[in-house]
């Protein structure tokens, strides 16, 4: 696998989001929802450099299953969030690849009335959206590869990696061997 961004790279881009999101909101209250699973460690670096008043919940969004490299159909459970009725809602999604989770999501959180609803990305992978929306909040463009690390995965495996980076197609492959 190549790294695609360092941990240096990373911490920079997150510090800067958190800045971005800090001058957005001001003083308001904020609900931070992040999309399972690949979410969880830009959710919990982000949080730590916020200084708002902040609920931050998460939502479980899948379409990746198994071995699976391309999304299949969209399951979402909003159970874990808290009530957003009313409250400024900033989504937070670690890859925007076709676009439509994020859409979907956004689209289901709609429903349960919020004032306002904006979406923060750790990655935009180049050239493979197949939706009219674009993210509010972008941290980092990349090339249209298989990555992982930082929360990304590949079968349950790599989201601890401090880093994120690319697999290369045989590691896939010896990967479905195993």
């Amino acid at each position: 696998m190549k790294t695609l961004l360092s941990q240096e790279q990373l911490r920079d881009g997150v510090r800067r989001l958190a800045g971005e999101i800090s001058l957005e909101y001001q003083d308001r209250p904020l609900s931070i929802i992040g999309i399972l699973t690949g979410s969880v460690v830009l959710l919990a670096d982000l949080i730590r450099q916020i200084d708002l008043p902040l609920r931050v919940g998460v939502i479980q969004a899948r379409s990746y299953r198994g071995a699976a490299t391309r999304p299949g159909p969209l399951v979402v459970n909003s159970e874990l969030m808290p009530d957003i009725r009313d409250r400024d809602v900033l989504l937070i999604d670690d890859i925007f690849d076709t676009g439509k989770t994020l859409l979907e999501v956004i689209s289901q959180i709609d429903d349960l009335r919020p004032r306002s609803i904006r979406s923060a990305v750790l990655l935009r992978k180049l050239g493979r959206q197949t939706v009219d929306m674009v993210p509010d909040h972008v941290v980092f463009d990349i090339p249209d590869e298989f990555v992982v690390g930082y929360g990304l995965d590949y079968q349950d495996a790599y989201r601890n990696l401090p880093y994120v980076a690319a697999l290369e197609a045989h590691e896939l492959n010896e990967e479905l061997a195993e």
